[in-house]
């Protein structure tokens, strides 16, 4: 935590005393009003905050609150657990606020139905995160009938007008793909529903960046999809679908789809990574998928999770409030799907 910027600090900055900071900043006599407006200006830059400014944040950071969370049962399949570890960051992150969430899981036919959740009717929430995206005309319904303080957690809006927080999925993306390039690959394969939700588009034109950029082209035979496109389960109603010639690598949207690949991949007769290199994404790979440990990329999800809290806290208490898109970097954490591709 960043230290306190006391009128001492100020004093010093400036060269003056800090009875002369203090009847600045208090408007008492006894300095000149150019000198007033300097040391003002000063403080400002400096983030120092008055004693009421203080207390008024202690007093907003005290208040408890109780947040709403939803997320479709569309993420929540049987090896889908991300959202699950994700709503834990966040209950823990609002404990650790003084504050309460309630979870509610939207079912499928309630989002064809634009069934709306259950908790709001209840007027039990004071603020609502929504976790991964929802089914553009639910959510068009959604933010209608709502009169209370939200953010987006994990993904956006289609306009990027609401507030929200994600993890640098372009980036992370593309990443991971110069990667595989530095280790001597050259034919990538991508794995997800490109357009299924925004951070697999974002992921996937973080692929494409990182091809252009070494001059190669895309193959739209080595795009594959991960789950079922109307669904959007990967456990039920899906199969994979390889071209006949396969990459000597792929990226994969998250590490679900990685572990399914893999096992696929070996189930075809291919080595993990002796003869195609996988890498992921989240780093979090289930449990009893595969037997690879997967390169990925690390989502920082207790960083997600504070600020989306704090952010929300921020939106109702007046105090700490940023507006806009959250972007949470990350890092690759390296196993052992990736080896090195010589001719």
């Amino acid at each position: 935590m960043a230290k306190a910027v006391k009128m001492a600090d100020i004093a010093k900055v400036m060269g003056v005393s800090t009875v002369t900071v203090s009847k600045a900043l208090s408007d008492q006599k006894g300095v000149s009003e150019e000198l007033r407006v300097k040391i003002k200006e000063k403080a400002e830059e400096m983030g120092y905050k008055t004693t009421s400014v203080r207390y008024r944040e202690r007093q907003a950071s005290a208040k408890s609150y109780t947040f709403g969370v939803i997320v479709s049962d569309r993420f929540l399949a049987k090896y889908e657990s991300f959202y699950w570890n994700l709503y834990q960051e966040v209950a823990t992150a609002a404990v650790g606020k003084g504050c309460f969430t309630m979870l509610e899981v939207l079912k499928a036919e309630d989002e064809d139905q634009l069934v709306m959740p259950r908790l709001l009717g209840e007027k039990k929430a004071e603020g609502l995160i929504i976790i991964g995206s929802l089914r553009e005309n639910y959510m068009d319904r959604l933010i209608e009938q709502l009169d209370i303080p939200f953010i987006l957690l994990d993904f956006t809006d289609r306009n990027g007008v609401y507030d929200a927080v994600i993890s640098n999925s372009y980036m992370g993306m593309y990443r991971m793909t110069n990667y595989l390039f530095d280790m001597g690959h050259r034919q990538i394969g991508f794995v997800g529903n490109v357009f299924f939700t925004g951070s697999i588009t974002d992921r996937f034109f973080g692929y494409l960046k990182s091809l252009a950029e070494h001059g190669v082209e895309l193959n739209r035979e080595w795009v594959l999809q991960d789950r079922n496109g109307q669904t959007g389960r990967s456990d039920e109603g899906f199969s994979w679908k390889l071209p006949k010639k396969l990459p000597t690598a792929f990226v994969c949207n998250n590490d679900v789809a990685a572990a399914n690949l893999v096992e696929h991949l070996q189930q075809e007769g291919f080595r993990v990574p002796q003869d195609i290199s996988v890498v992921g994404y989240d780093n979090y790979q289930p449990p009893g998928l595969c037997d690879v440990r997967i390169t990925t990329y690390e989502v920082d999800m207790p960083r997600m999770a504070q600020e989306a809290v704090g952010n929300l806290i921020g939106k109702l208490s007046g105090v700490g409030y940023k507006e806009g898109v959250i972007i949470v970097d990350g890092r690759i954490i390296y196993k052992e799907s990736v080896s090195k591709f010589t001719i």
